[in-house]
């Protein structure tokens, strides 16, 4: 009932005409602040370093103030950006789907890229192959999120049952990523189907084995774990600031690409100081090969993941067609002598 009161009430923004011309005189000039949300993963590394060292502030000047928002999970960060509690946020595919259907194709839109891979099923060791999955306990961070639709994806291609409550051939149980850790440690659980630092956390600290790496299951091992979006309104009423924040994570990737040891340790203190630790030695290391940092939104594969959540009863039939708005950051790519990318 939540979700569906600020969808409507997200629809009625962009209905009632509250998008201001971009074009206008004087218009997206003057004091603003921009409330971006991201989450404390290694797959939010763009966004983690971003803020760390000051690339989004640095582009966007000092006219504008960003006020940050962490969340744990897609779904939270998809009720405050419906909710206009943020205005851009980095989150992952599939409830950027849903937000997307339950909004009519109103409400978001696809701005960027930022992390493809990083997803990976860990184990107990003495689990080896996927047929001794049968019977046990694989645990994800959100029902109908984006690891909990490839869990289920990947099971039902190898033959196995699952429903929502936590029954079939393979019990599947959505739980907060901390918790997973926990349980997995204390074996009140088999594995987890989780992103990076939590998979790698599984392995180093809980003596855990990879089963599947995501990247596998994928055409080249590209798939979109992370992405950009914004809300419609603020996107029309402020193209400029909303460009110069994609300069900022232009220069936030470009710097994790270049710089690996450096990009790790910043990092790593990034999600110190929201989380009041930081992850233990080794575990960054360790994660960090598994992801890739592209500005390319690898629409493709979103589109397929959504078919995915469809083909398993967690998505409605949805036509994405507009999800995706790619002008600011294709002119912003072509300013540094790159090729545009495309939705679909």
């Amino acid at each position: 009932m939540r979700l569906a009161v600020v969808v409507a009430a997200a629809m009625l923004v962009v209905a009632c005409g509250q998008v201001v011309d971009s074009a206008a005189p004087g218009a997206d000039t003057g004091p603003l602040t921009i409330r971006l949300g991201y989450f404390p993963n290694l797959t939010h590394a763009p966004a983690l370093v971003g803020v760390k060292k000051a690339l989004f502030a640095a582009a966007l000047g000092s006219d504008v103030t960003l006020e940050t928002h962490t969340f744990n999970a897609g779904g939270d960060a998809i009720t405050a950006i419906l909710s206009s509690s943020v205005d851009i946020t980095f989150v992952g595919p599939n409830p950027t789907t849903n937000a997307f259907a339950q909004s009519h194709g109103q409400a978001i839109r696809v701005i960027a890229g930022s992390t493809s891979g990083g997803a990976l099923l860990v184990v107990k060791p003495s689990i080896t192959s996927i047929a001794a999955l049968k019977g046990k306990k694989i645990a994800d961070p959100q029902l109908g999120g984006t690891q909990d639709v490839s869990l289920r994806w990947f099971l039902q291609n190898h033959g196995f049952k699952t429903d929502t409550a936590g029954g079939g051939d393979v019990s599947v149980l959505p739980q907060d990523n901390s918790q997973t850790l926990t349980a997995f440690k204390q074996g009140k659980i088999d594995g987890a189907w989780v992103p990076e630092p939590w998979a790698s956390r599984l392995v180093v600290e809980g003596n855990g084995s990879v089963l599947v790496d995501e990247r596998d299951l994928w055409p080249q091992g590209k798939f979109v774990t992370t992405n950009l979006i914004a809300s419609t309104s603020f996107l029309r009423t402020h193209p400029k600031r909303v460009k110069a924040l994609l300069e900022g994570l232009y220069q936030s990737i470009s710097f994790l690409n270049s710089n690996p040891s450096e990009a790790q340790k910043a990092t790593n203190d990034a999600v110190g100081e929201l989380t009041g630790k930081r992850l233990a030695l080794g575990v960054v290391s360790a994660a960090w090969p598994h992801m890739t940092f592209t500005l390319d939104p690898l629409a493709d594969t979103l589109k397929a993941s959504a078919d995915h959540a469809h083909s398993l009863g967690l998505l409605g039939s949805v036509d994405l067609h507009g999800l995706y708005d790619l002008t600011l950051l294709d002119e912003v790519l072509v300013s540094h002598n790159l090729p545009a990318v495309s939705g679909f």
